[in-house]
């Protein structure tokens, strides 16, 4: 009996990328692009009637993956966190559209929105059209400080 190595490799590659799509990205897509070089290299080897040409090719593109490719997919695929809420408002510069002191709170304009606000202690009071640098908030009253 006579194995078609070039077969074995395109159905390997089939079924590492069938693997990795049933187990829904489980393995952050190696297993789709080691399949992808098998059935590349099986491809090429059926192409060219040799199975050195494909077992070299699956080998020099899944060595390449391993070796430098894998941390280039791995850092695209990171999750990089969106601040939202709150957290986007901190550090952000807003301008001053009602005068606000220490015991007399005021409302300042950071980006489209208005909010209730007073300094920070030890600053202020700051006046109309000054502009703020959100340091902190406590329920919906934000506490900030002269921008530099």
């Amino acid at each position: 009996m006579r194995i078609y190595w070039n077969w074995v490799l395109l159905i390997g590659g089939a079924l590492l990328v069938l693997l990795e799509v049933a187990l829904g990205g489980f393995a952050g897509f190696d297993l789709v692009l080691i399949g992808s070089s098998l059935l590349l290299g099986g491809g090429l080897g059926l192409l060219f009637h040799s199975t050195q040409v494909g077992f070299l090719v699956a080998s020099v593109l899944s060595l390449a993956y391993i070796v430098g490719g894998r941390r280039w997919v791995r850092d695209r695929m990171r999750h990089q966190p969106l601040s939202s809420n709150v957290d986007a408002l901190l550090g952000a510069q807003g301008l001053v559209t009602l005068r606000l002191g220490a015991q007399e709170p005021g409302q300042v304009r950071v980006r489209d929105e208005v909010w209730r606000a007073v300094p920070v202690q030890g600053s202020g009071p700051f006046e109309t059209g000054t502009v703020v640098t959100i340091e902190s908030v406590e329920g919906v009253t934000l506490q900030v400080r002269e921008s530099k």
